[in-house]
């Protein structure tokens, strides 16, 4: 009856008289019925340990052979990290006094061990040990489960989590500004930089304050049937809405959205004309000034993609409206090759500005202009960016030549020309400057004596003759008898 008093407390205690005296009344058999009935596994162990009797209580436990245990050693039915335990409760067991519970592993031909949680007591001294035991198989499937819960809460907080810092670093650095801002309340819960900027505000002084107070008294009513629309319909027209402190105007559009139990709006807006001017403006009118100036000024982004340029530069690429070339690249008007224009970049990246180079301005519909070029970097501006000047160069009036083909006078006008064409082409040029150079200063040596300037040359009178054709010098049928003489009939 010391087994029944185990099953009802724990820890075990000792039982009461009421207790004791009820069990005199069992003989052996009903209590091993008794016990075998109250526990899920019962085992008789003798003093060296070995396992005399086994009784399953469960009938899932009759599946793992629990009748082959008998005659075995008690420790080698257990896994190697449950040994210990064994040896403990075999150790503990004392007449009249149940031991402490202990968790083991028994190795299952089925699937994974079998965890028992088992005690024992010893009715008398020296004598065998009884051990009941509870199957913890359900529990430890509770417990696998809630560990496979816990795991899977984790990998979704942690999705939340990455999820979060995406959103909160795209709203910082988003260059739109947006506010976000309780349905109820109207109070501003989130503002970005950008629109901290717009509204000319610290972000501290932003959050908490009634949407309605950022703007002019004017826009009061409008924002209120604006959150009004919103919360019946789900959305409403956009708005034209004037900055406090004489900043302008600005358009605000507005997005119902639910989340965490509540619903929240969110606010952007979009700077007017008038509002960006008021931002941006420059002490007195600079920035109408550089719109009128007749040199031709461009600023980009440092992949040279145009964000504004002026009437000149307009008027150089063909072009009337600023909107047609904002977005496109610089390159596509700029510089006679690619490679031009690279090494114009690349002189800016590594220097940080370019003064006094020359290229060529190409229009739209095919007209190209001679222009000098001043380019400045910015890369620690609020926005980096890279600024041009753009000069057209004055014409020079070029030699008309009688043959009809220009060369220029000089060859120190030919090296003017590296960079600009070809080297196969500039040194074509450079041979037909250089012959024509040789023909006229032999001629004038041999005062216009056509054979003796062909034996100077080193060339036959007619192939004198077909150079002097080609280059239109002097008077092919003049100072030359043979050669008129040839032509008679």
């Amino acid at each position: 009856m010391v087994i029944l008093s185990s099953l009802a407390s724990h820890p075990p205690q000792r039982p009461s008289p009421a207790l004791q005296q009820a069990a005199g009344l069992l003989d052996s058999e009903a209590a091993g019925l008794l016990l075998a009935a109250t526990s899920d596994i019962s085992l008789i162990v003798g003093e060296d340990g070995v396992i005399q009797e086994t009784a399953a209580g469960a009938l899932d436990l009759e599946s793992e052979d629990i009748a082959s245990w008998r005659g075995r050693p008690w420790v080698d039915t257990v896994t190697v990290e449950s040994r210990p335990k064994i040896d403990a409760l075999l150790r503990d067991a004392a007449a009249g006094t149940m031991t402490r519970w202990r968790q083991v592993n028994h190795p299952s031909r089925n699937g994974p061990d079998v965890p028992i949680r088992y005690a024992g007591l010893r009715p008398r001294q020296g004598g065998p040990i009884i051990v009941v035991g509870q199957d913890l198989r359900a529990l430890a499937g509770l417990q696998r489960r809630l560990a496979d819960t816990q795991q899977a809460l984790e990998r979704d907080y942690d999705r939340l989590r990455a999820a979060e810092t995406r959103y909160k670093l795209l709203f910082q650095l988003s260059g739109e500004p947006v506010l976000v801002a309780d349905a109820g309340t109207r109070r501003v819960t989130e503002a970005n930089p950008a629109a901290a900027r717009l509204l000319g505000r610290p972000q501290k002084r932003i959050l908490g304050q009634d949407v309605a107070d950022l703007f002019e008294v004017s826009t009061t009513r409008d924002i209120a049937v604006l959150f009004a629309g919103l919360r019946n319909a789900g959305q409403a027209a956009d708005l034209v809405v004037r900055l406090s402190g004489g900043r302008g105007e600005a358009r605000l559009s507005a997005s119902l959205f639910r989340g965490e139990g509540s619903t929240s709006i969110l606010l952007r807006l979009s700077p007017l004309a008038s509002a960006q001017a008021g931002q941006h403006a420059v002490d007195g009118g600079a920035l109408d000034v550089i719109r009128r100036m007749p040199e031709a000024f461009v600023v980009t982004d440092p992949g040279r993609r145009i964000l504004t340029a002026n009437t000149a530069f307009l008027d150089l690429v063909q072009l009337a409206t600023e909107e047609q070339v904002r977005g496109q690249t610089i390159d596509r008007w700029l510089g006679r090759e690619e490679t031009e224009a690279l090494a114009l970049f690349a002189t800016l990246r590594e220097h940080g500005s370019v003064r006094h180079f020359s290229t060529v301005m190409r229009g739209q519909y095919g007209s190209v202009e001679d222009v000098e070029v001043a380019a400045v970097s910015a890369p620690t501006a609020e926005q980096p960016c890279l600024g041009f000047t753009i000069r057209a160069t004055p014409r020079r009036a070029a030699p008309v030549h009688a043959g009809g083909h220009d060369l220029p006078r000089s060859v120190e006008q030919m090296t003017e020309l590296v960079g600009r064409v070809s080297m196969k082409a500039l040194v074509r040029e450079t041979t037909d400057l250089i012959e024509k150079l040789c023909i006229e200063a032999a001629l004038r040596i041999t005062r216009d004596n056509r054979a003796s300037a062909a034996e100077m040359l080193g060339l036959s009178r007619q192939g004198l003759y077909a150079k002097m054709r080609r280059y239109g010098i002097g008077d092919l049928d003049a100072g030359d008898p043979e050669l008129t003489a040839d032509r008679e009939p």
